[in-house]
């Protein structure tokens, strides 16, 4: 299993970031959640049994028509996570 966490800044609230993030999670076989952060962020936590597809997914929500709101992205190695299924909006 390979998990990502992810901090993106830029004009990432308010404009519909997260709900393009769940939208192109359900093409790939990936699971985790979004949320917004109150320093103006937007944190993203996925895995995938394939390394590959977890990459085409970050791939895509940076190439989706908010990619260019992104000013900067934080990418971390996480383990596993636990007892997450599906992919949601967290708040």
């Amino acid at each position: 299993m390979h998990a990502k966490q992810v901090y993106y800044s830029g004009y990432v609230q308010g404009v519909g970031f997260r709900y393009t993030v769940k939208r192109i999670a359900s093409g790939y076989e990936v699971t985790g959640w979004v949320k917004n952060l109150p320093d103006g962020r937007v944190e993203l936590q996925a895995m995938s049994q394939d390394s590959q597809e977890l990459e085409d997914f970050l791939e895509a929500v940076r190439m989706s028509s908010l990619g260019g709101n992104i000013r900067d992205e934080e990418v971390k190695e996480l383990p596993p996570l636990a007892g997450v299924r599906g992919f949601s909006i967290a708040h």
